[in-house]
């Protein structure tokens, strides 16, 4: 077994997706033109996931406990508040 964090050098990989397996990842890489473009998104998108994964979300209808570093921007909203994240990603709301 390979130890993390130790290069190995590089991984090659053969990526093919329908618009079935998933229509908005689909319709996001087919915005850009074959090659490199298209993998930097695709790398982006991974890496953006990866991080996504440690985040720890907080419920929307929970209040935070204490201020955050980022501050209080000129709208009044706490920029650094996980709920108004976690509320970008909502669910949308129904007529």
């Amino acid at each position: 077994m390979k130890t993390p964090g130790r290069d190995f050098g590089p991984v090659s990989m053969l990526f093919e997706m329908t618009r079935d397996d998933n229509p908005r990842l689909y319709d996001d890489l087919m915005r850009f033109n074959k090659g490199t473009k298209r993998i930097n998104r695709l790398r982006f998108l991974a890496h953006e996931g990866l991080l996504a994964q440690n985040w720890m979300l907080i419920p929307a209808a929970v209040a935070p406990t204490a201020p955050q570093s980022a501050g209080i921007g000129s709208d009044g909203f706490d920029l650094g508040a996980p709920t108004l994240t976690n509320q970008s990603f909502a669910q949308p709301l129904t007529e």
